[in-house]
């Protein structure tokens, strides 16, 4: 039954990460690149243009082709890196937590797979972006690395421990109470992400790119992660809906044949 989960942990992971890993290589890829041609290009040519114009000349058909091909590397690692980020959430989310959580999931079938993905959207993204919100490739952020990383998975835990809350609370009160009312008893414990919000220290950034384009980079991030847990809940909520309507001689053993027929 735990394997049954986690294969069709595995295949929501392997579609969702195939999908998101498509969207950076084929959107946010070249939006990357276009932004840092906006942010160097300009000093570069400036102070190098006249040094270097022959040169430029010469080799540019050998520049062309040397672009081409790291920008095909790097797309390549993208998908492959998708994949795998789609199927470390599909085992972690909808396999494992799943398993144990979907007692507690309000609802039947596709919403308890809606539900888990906008736990684990929170948990992973949402959350963690109340403290430090996503930046585009290439900010400065006046805040160390080793610090940033702490914080975002501080506040990785302390949203999944929210959200567990909220899926408990709503459990336990929806036998007693109207649905509207445990709802709201179940979102209040999420407040209580205010007060490490407070607490932390402010993360200054500092951005060459146009604030146009940081926008849409910034956008193009909680849009790709929006996706790849709406796609990780549809095609769960799908296989979960197929493996129900399967025979239950098709769910890995045989049925035993019947006792043969009198002559």
């Amino acid at each position: 039954m735990f394997f049954a989960y986690l294969r069709r942990g595995v295949k929501a992971g392997v579609v969702a990460g195939l999908v998101f890993g498509l969207l950076v290589a084929l959107v946010a890829n070249p939006l990357v690149a276009f932004a840092d041609e906006l942010a160097h290009g300009g000093d570069q040519a400036g102070e190098h243009g006249h040094e270097h114009a022959a040169e430029t000349e010469g080799h540019a058909g050998g520049s062309h082709h040397d672009s081409a091909v790291s920008m095909a590397m790097t797309n390549t690692v993208s998908v492959v890196s998708g994949v795998l980020w789609g199927v470390l959430l599909g085992v972690v989310v909808f396999g494992v937590a799943y398993y144990f959580l979907e007692p507690l999931l309000p609802g039947t079938g596709a919403t308890k797979s809606v539900l888990l993905a906008a736990a684990g959207f929170l948990t992973v993204s949402g959350g963690p972006w109340l403290v430090l919100p996503p930046q585009p490739p290439g900010v400065e952020q006046s805040l160390p690395t080793d610090t940033r990383l702490l914080l975002y998975g501080g506040m990785m835990a302390a949203t999944a421990l929210v959200s567990l809350t909220a899926l408990v609370a709503y459990d336990r009160l929806r036998a007693t109470r109207s649905r509207a009312r445990s709802v709201v008893v179940a979102v209040t414990p999420y407040s209580l992400l205010a007060v490490p919000v407070a607490l932390v220290p402010t993360n200054g950034v500092a951005n060459t790119v146009p604030a146009e384009v940081a926008t849409g980079l910034t956008g193009l991030i909680v849009f790709g992660q929006a996706l790849l847990w709406l796609t990780l809940a549809g095609t769960h909520a799908w296989l979960c809906g197929r493996s129900d309507d399967r025979p239950v001689g098709d769910v890995g053993t045989e049925l035993p044949d019947g006792p043969p027929a009198a002559d």
